[in-house]
């Protein structure tokens, strides 16, 4: 007997009048008296099953079915605009339940979740679920496809870099130790290194890989394990570097504005202002921000959470521009492959990109001649043997070089407007939490 092949949802506005099998999850369950209407989703959309019967009564939320009915149109009065196949309901015919669910400890039919963070996070293969939360690594998921569309189109080679390294990145203690074979190594804190190795080989390459961080932080914009999104880029001066920055950053959002339209709008998606970004030392940030917002930071080495987001304000303002990039931080704040300016070497050429509020990424005009990148090593108290195959790609032939560190939790919860990282990360990482709350959690004697 020949069985009938799946119709995914999406597909179904096509097939008024005609059999159909469709699969997916119960959203909701409507009952009329003798009639019952459900409401089911598979990856591609949401259709209304109607029918009769025990078998379609007692299905309950999450029920995973499989229907088997007839397309229909529904009587214009029952015309779901909020959906594409809001003309058109499946007259069942035949159900089979292909795996049950207990009742959830929350209402996923609701328009919001409405819970608290840690409530959302404890309960993350199910609040996952709900399509306003799903919504977020839709976008997310764009975002990523974005950033790599942008990084081929200036002809950089996609590259997979180990995230366990013999040596600390940038130095410091903000690593995590692991026990490797018996011996000591680290999480990666960035590809950076490895990033570097691989320009004499491709010249321009990108990644997308894990970084981690042991910041004791727990800030609404902190984890300790990120996405970021790397490109590395040889024969490039300065102003190439900030060019690439901003065409990347701005192809890579733009894209998933593009991409999102329903998924954006479904989460009160306000729209990206695309002008003219400006571009501003630090020393002349901290000026705006003395001037304008009544602040002097004017010696600190950096920008302060609340400078960025006036930053912002005043970019957004006066350049119509979601984006600000800041350059000219100081050397000795950077880590050791940072390249100073050669006309006050205590500033180095880098730079960081705002956007709507929150740096999102971060660079520099990378060191490149073997000598002074090994005095940089010695001058910051590491251990030049701890970084032999590295030097070694610079002993034979470094171009001028560097590159950019975009964040994609960052940008996505600058893009939705979102207020903690943690809400744009699938499982995240904090201080307290590795899936479950560490705090519940008695450390081991």
């Amino acid at each position: 007997m020949q069985t009938m092949q799946r119709t995914l949802i999406a597909d179904t506005s096509k097939k008024i009048g005609e059999k159909v099998e469709i699969s997916g999850w119960v959203d909701t369950k409507r009952d009329h008296g003798k009639i019952t209407f459900i409401d089911v989703h598979d990856y591609t959309g949401t259709v209304q099953i109607v029918g009769a019967g025990e078998a379609i009564a007692s299905l309950k939320p999450q029920y995973v079915v499989k229907v088997e009915g007839t397309v229909q149109k529904r009587p214009p009065q029952m015309v779901n605009k909020k959906i594409k196949t809001g003309e058109i309901e499946i007259k069942s015919h035949k159900l089979e339940v292909l795996a049950k669910s207990q009742e959830l400890p929350f209402d996923m039919g609701a328009e919001t979740l409405g819970l608290e963070l840690p409530t959302l996070l404890d309960f993350r293969s199910l609040t996952l679920r709900h399509p306003k939360v799903k919504a977020i690594f839709k976008v997310q998921a764009k975002v990523l496809e974005g950033f790599r569309i942008a990084a081929q189109e200036i002809g950089c080679t996609e590259i997979v870099i180990p995230t366990i390294a013999v040596s600390a990145t940038e130095g410091g203690a903000e690593v995590f130790k692991v026990d490797y074979y018996g011996r000591s190594a680290y999480l990666t804190q960035s590809p950076q290194l490895y990033k570097q190795m691989l320009i004499p080989v491709f010249e321009r390459v990108f990644t997308v890989t894990k970084a981690y961080r042991a910041e004791p932080s727990v800030t609404t914009r902190h984890l300790s394990e990120v996405t970021q999104m790397d490109c590395e880029i040889g024969f490039v001066d300065f102003n190439d570097l900030l060019d690439l920055l901003e065409k990347v950053a701005c192809q890579t959002i733009k894209y998933a504005e593009s991409e999102s339209k329903e998924d954006l709008d479904s989460l009160g998606h306000k729209k990206i202002a695309f002008g003219k970004i400006p571009r501003l030392t630090l020393r002349e940030a901290q000026e705006i921000i003395k001037k304008e917002f009544k602040r002097d930071n004017t010696k600190e080495k950096d920008l302060t959470p609340q400078d960025e987001t006036d930053l912002c304000r005043w970019a957004a303002g006066i350049h119509k521009s979601d984006f600000v990039t800041v350059t000219h931080f100081p050397t000795a704040a950077k880590p050791f492959y940072t390249e100073p300016d050669s006309e006050n070497p205590k500033l180095s050429l880098s730079y960081d990109l705002l956007f709507r509020g929150v740096e999102v990424a971060s660079g520099s005009q990378r060191i490149n001649d073997y000598g002074e990148l090994l005095a940089s090593i010695k001058s910051r108290g590491m251990n030049p043997g701890d970084f032999e195959m590295y030097l070694m790609a610079f002993k034979y032939g470094m171009p001028p070089e560097g590159g950019f560190s975009f964040g994609a939790e960052r940008i996505t919860m600058n893009i939705l407007g979102l207020s903690n990282i943690r809400e744009a990360s699938l499982f995240p990482r904090d201080m307290d939490r590795v899936d479950i709350r560490l705090s519940k959690v008695e450390k081991p004697k």
